[in-house]
């Protein structure tokens, strides 16, 4: 079974769901979401329509609470953990060692059992205040990045997102030990 963690990068979210939408056609999805997702109506989404989506997709119920998070790795082994979108905020966090949300718990608790870790990254603050933590976590075992690119070079130069249309590669090569190259696309 994969996990497929969504944070609060609401603009991406339509997106992260149809490709766990194509996951789900061929393995099995455990949605987890941050409390943000959970609970935030936005002109994106209702949360409760995300949530719901979810739930439609996976068959399961969506794990969105540090509580029902933890046993992610040490009683509920994951194949591998995604974070589809994960913002910098959920990235700072990870790279420093904060565990405060169901996204980040999940994230820890599944490293701990030393399986991979794919974070499909979409930050306004990428190329600036979250670069340190983009460097910080490539150098970490087990944790895999979706090549990224920038959205708005123009009117967002520090923003990066992932191509998530490289998810399911990104995936692949993870679970093999690699990461998926080219980092950066155009």
């Amino acid at each position: 079974m994969i996990g497929f963690a969504l944070c609060g990068s609401f603009c991406t979210v339509r997106e992260a769901l149809g490709e766990m939408e194509k996951m789900a056609k061929s393995t099995e999805v455990q949605g987890i979401v941050s409390e943000a997702v959970f609970a935030t109506d936005t002109r994106f989404s209702a949360a409760a329509d995300v949530v719901k989506r979810i739930q439609d997709i996976t068959g399961r119920d969506v794990i969105h609470s540090i509580v029902e998070a933890e046993p992610l790795g040490p009683r509920v082994k994951l194949e591998a953990l995604v974070i589809c979108p994960c913002t910098g905020n959920t990235l700072a966090k990870m790279a420093n060692g904060i565990t405060d949300t169901a996204v980040t718990m999940a994230a820890k608790a599944h490293l701990r059992s030393d399986r991979p870790l794919v974070i499909a990254l979409a930050s306004n603050d990428a190329l600036s205040a979250n670069l340190k933590n983009v460097g910080q976590l490539l150098t970490r075992k087990n944790v895999y990045f979706v090549p990224m690119k920038q959205d708005d070079p123009m009117g967002k130069p520090h923003s990066l997102v992932a191509d998530f249309s490289l998810l399911a590669p990104t995936l692949d090569a993870a679970l093999e030990g690699k990461q998926y190259q080219r980092l950066f696309t155009v």
